[in-house]
C-alpha cells in the first residue's frame, strides 16, 4: 500500500475544525498515540529511509513497516513522493515491543502525540498535536491529486504544503529527533 500525504503547518485548530464540518467531513475520533520506532542496531533501515513503527491508541495496536519513496530533484534536494506501508494489527503493544527487542531490533525513539481525525470520501484529515511544536494538518488519500483537492476544499494552496515526515517538521522548528530517545508532552529526553 502507498500513502500520499501533505501537511500544512501551524494551523488554527478551531477555525480548521469548523471548515472541515462546513465541507461535509465527518469527525471520526480523537486519539492519544504511543509509538516506538524500531531499527537494526546498525541503523540499516534508516539508511534506506525505512523503519518499523509499533503504535497504539490504547485500544488498537499496529505494527507497520514504512519506507519513504523519494525523488531526487535537479537542485539535489530529496522530495518525498509517497510512502510504502505494510501494516498489521497486533493484539498486545507491550508483548510486541518485547518480541521486537528479543529478535534484535532496537527502539530508536519512543514518542507520544494526539490526533483528531476527520474523513470525507477517501480523504483523511488528521489534526496532529506533537510535543513542543505547533499543531499541523496532515491530509492523506490514495493519490496526491486527491489530497491536494481536499486541501483546496479547505482553502489551502497545495503549493504551501509540507510534503515531508514528522522528523522534518521537527527539524523545521530546530529539533533533530535523532538526538532524542523520547519525545512526550512531559519532555524530550536526549540520547
Amino acid at each position: 500500500m502507498e500513502e500520499f500525504e501533505i501537511k500544512f503547518l501551524e494551523v488554527d485548530v478551531p477555525s480548521l475544525e469548523k471548515k472541515l464540518l462546513d465541507i461535509g467531513a465527518t469527525k471520526v475520533g480523537e486519539y492519544d498515540y504511543s509509538r516506538a520506532i524500531f531499527d537494526y542496531p546498525d541503523y540499516k533501515m534508516r539508511e534506506k529511509h525505512s523503519w518499523l513503527r509499533l503504535r497504539t491508541d490504547g485500544i488498537e495496536s499496529t505494527l507497520t513497516y514504512k519506507q519513504s519513496i523519494n525523488e531526487k530533484l535537479n537542485n539535489g534536494e530529496i522530495k518525498s513522493v509517497g510512502m510504502k506501508e505494510i501494516e498489521v494489527k497486533v493484539d498486545d503493544y507491550e508483548k510486541t515491543y518485547k518480541l521486537l527487542k528479543a529478535i534484535g531490533f532496537i527502539a530508536r525513539i519512543e514518542e507520544k502525540n494526539k490526533r483528531v481525525r476527520y474523513t470525507k470520501d477517501d480523504v483523511v484529515f488528521d489534526i496532529d498535536f506533537w510535543p513542543f511544536i505547533p499543531p499541523f494538518l496532515e491530509i492523506e488519500s490514495v493519490s496526491f491529486e486527491k489530497a491536494e483537492n481536499g486541501a483546496k476544499e479547505l482553502g489551502f494552496d497545495p503549493k504551501d504544503s509540507f510534503e515531508n515526515s514528522v522528523k522534518k517538521v521537527y527539524k523545521k522548528y530546530g529539533y533533530d529527533i535523532d538526538d532524542y530517545s523520547s519525545i512526550t508532552f512531559e519532555g524530550m529526553k536526549k540520547k
